[in-house]
């Protein structure tokens, strides 16, 4: 089966939201050897910019890479692009180390609602009244997640506000998605080696420990860049709503990790994700409609006059 021009990007963002829907079983697997999540964040760096790099040659994109890294207006979005996604796997890898599985799948959650209001601020994409139902729903979840955890839903707001700027330089940086992402695993891999070199130099790595250790730690770089470089392709080629709507499928997978390896579930965050999941319906529902407005539209403009 041929993948069409137009099917390509929704294949990508659907591909890259189930890798990450399942990532925490990764952290959650090198935790349980003895990794701690700066250990993991690592190797993350270290592993990911030869898979990265992998990906350039096949791509052919070694010219962009050149180009990129000879702009230093470029350079310094991609470096900010990579504070932010370092700092993002640095919350996210911990959350799911610490029995936080739960907090950070509701990050995922606001993330794409947080995306409606940047495509409406940054890119004029519209939204309608269903879209701001959506978002208020949304804003009633997290409210009841701070009164379940009696604190701010620090991890969740964390992960939503540094994934959905870190989405936006992407859509905007005139930089091919392969390209892109090897200068930033390549700005990151000097701290991987650095880190991973004094844990075994103090005796404290898990990496190369042992063959499991190592296969473990291995696994990082296509985990990493395979789900980055498919949402890269898919954000510079759809608009951020829809790539809100089907990021939805990541942090549901990510609650059922998080359920299924016996995270606290009270009450109060019941009713949270209830509203979560609502707004999220909403929005689904006002999706399809548009969807069915638009076929519609176009076969009666197709009808002979």
């Amino acid at each position: 089966m041929t993948v069409s021009k137009a099917q390509a990007p929704f294949l990508s963002a659907l591909g890259c939201y189930v890798i990450w829907g399942f990532m925490p079983l990764l952290f959650m697997g090198q935790a349980a050897i003895g990794f701690d999540s700066a250990e993991i964040l690592s190797h993350r760096a270290l592993w990911s910019v030869l898979f990265a790099g992998g990906l350039v040659l096949l791509a052919s994109q070694s010219g962009q890479v050149r180009t990129a890294l000879s702009q230093p207006r470029t350079l310094a979005w991609l470096a900010l692009a990579t504070v932010l996604i370092a700092f993002n796997w640095g919350v996210y890898v911990w959350a799911t180390t610490h029995q936080a599985t739960l907090e950070a799948s509701l990050g995922y959650y606001i993330n794409p609602l947080l995306n409606m209001v940047v495509g409406l601020w940054l890119f004029r994409e519209r939204i309608d009244r269903w879209g701001w139902v959506a978002i208020g729903l949304a804003a009633v979840g997290v409210l009841f997640q701070a009164l379940a955890l009696g604190r701010p839903p620090w991890i969740s707001l964390m992960l939503a506000f540094s994934f959905g700027a870190y989405g936006v330089i992407k859509k905007r940086v005139p930089v091919e998605a392969q390209a892109g992402l090897f200068i930033e695993c390549l700005i990151l891999v000097p701290f991987g080696i650095a880190y991973v070199a004094w844990l075994q130099m103090a005796g404290q790595g898990h990496g190369f420990a042992s063959a499991e250790g190592f296969g473990w730690a291995l696994l990082n770089g296509p985990a990493t860049v395979l789900p980055l470089a498919l949402f890269a392709f898919a954000a510079r080629r759809m608009p951020l709503s829809t790539m809100g709507f089907i990021q939805f499928l990541a942090p549901t997978l990510q609650f059922c990790v998080g359920l299924a390896t016996g995270e606290d579930f009270t009450v109060l965050r019941g009713v949270s994700f209830a509203f979560i999941w609502l707004g999220a319906g909403v929005f689904a529902a006002a999706a399809i409609m548009r969807a069915r407005a638009a076929r519609r539209a176009l076969a009666e403009a197709a009808q002979p006059v």
